[in-house]
């Protein structure tokens, strides 16, 4: 049976956009992708991230979407699980850049090894490598 869904592209509210670019595009190596409007300030961004993206959109003054303004749920509703190379270089990077690190890297019994850290927004998100991609001990 085919499926009706063709791709997820998550979107996050972000309070300050300069901050969450520095995170998901400096910090984690990401590449814009696209960016509304194109000159400017951002209202709305998307960041590459390997093979998927992620929609960065300006809470506050930016325009309203769809003829709405939206608002984000509080409290933690979702998170992010992004797969990475290495689970424990990757959490080194980020708090050499000042981000909070909720768990530190740590082997899961279905074997993965997962660490989390927090957005600037507070967004969780879980750094994971799984066992049979990871690489093997020399």
């Amino acid at each position: 049976m085919k499926s009706i869904v063709r791709r997820l592209f998550p979107m996050l509210s972000v309070e300050d956009m300069a901050r969450s670019l520095r995170f998901y595009r400096d910090l984690l190596d990401g590449s814009e992708s696209y960016r509304f409007p194109e000159t400017g300030t951002p209202a709305f961004m998307v960041v590459r991230l390997g093979d998927s993206d992620i929609g960065l959109g300006q809470l506050g003054n930016a325009p309203p979407l769809h003829g709405q303004v939206q608002r984000p749920a509080t409290g933690h509703r979702m998170e992010l699980c992004i797969y990475v190379e290495d689970v424990d270089a990757t959490v080194e990077r980020l708090k050499q850049g000042g981000v909070p690190v909720l768990l530190e890297p740590q082997d899961q019994p279905w074997g993965e090894r997962v660490a989390y850290v927090a957005d600037p927004d507070g967004n969780l998100l879980m750094l994971t490598h799984d066992e049979a991609s990871r690489p093997s001990e020399p």
